[in-house]
């Protein structure tokens, strides 16, 4: 495995994106633990993209206008429901410590659909992965599998580091919630934003 896979996965997995932002908005109103929650839910959706890289599926997405139309409008429609339903939240935030009342499940399912119902990420794969297949390679889904298996290692260990940050300042501004209801604001219209965006995305 080369080592600009690995510099070119981790500088991929640090930008600002989807999972980050939902993964920050998660750990600052619920805690660490949701965090790293939000985290492998984010994580476990890059799976289907990679799988569909090894099987083919990628391809059908790059050249099947319907298919990819439809799954682009429902990752629309989603980021619009996490946009709405952060915005929600912060109308009734409570920033005191509750980790232990936090769905765990709940946060790690909607990380998984953020990543599932983008059909950026699996082009993205379909277009990234490849390159660092040797030409002689024998079992070439083999080592696709290898190097995606280590992308969502990469993915699950920044995206922790992520919402441990914003964990850690969510307790520093525990006294002033309007600071915290504002950033929740920024969150949402970003998602607002690259929901927009991914509407005028075309393949």
């Amino acid at each position: 495995m080369s080592i600009e896979f690995l510099l070119t996965t981790l500088i991929v997995t640090i930008a600002p994106g989807t999972g980050v932002l939902y993964t920050l908005a998660v750990g600052l109103t619920d805690g660490a633990k949701a965090g790293i929650a939000a985290a492998f839910g984010c994580t476990l959706g890059i799976l289907p993209s990679i799988l569909a890289c090894m099987f083919g599926v990628a391809a059908l997405l790059h050249t099947s206008a319907l298919a990819f139309q439809i799954l682009k409008y429902a990752g629309v429609a989603y980021l619009l429901y996490l946009a709405w339903q952060t915005i929600k939240n912060s109308e009734s935030l409570d920033v005191t410590i509750k980790e232990k009342n936090a769905d765990y499940w709940r946060i790690a399912r909607k990380g998984t659909l953020i990543n599932i119902l983008n059909p950026k990420l699996t082009i993205f794969f379909l277009a990234f992965l490849p390159q660092f297949i040797p030409a002689s390679a024998g079992n070439p889904s083999l080592i696709i599998a290898v190097h995606g298996a280590v992308f969502m290692v990469i993915t699950f260990l920044v995206f922790v580091l992520y919402g441990l940050f914003a964990s850690k300042i969510r307790r520093y501004l525990q006294s002033t919630p309007k600071v915290v209801r504002g950033i929740q604001y920024g969150i949402a219209a970003t998602f607002a934003g690259l929901g927009l965006k991914l509407a005028l995305t075309d393949r």
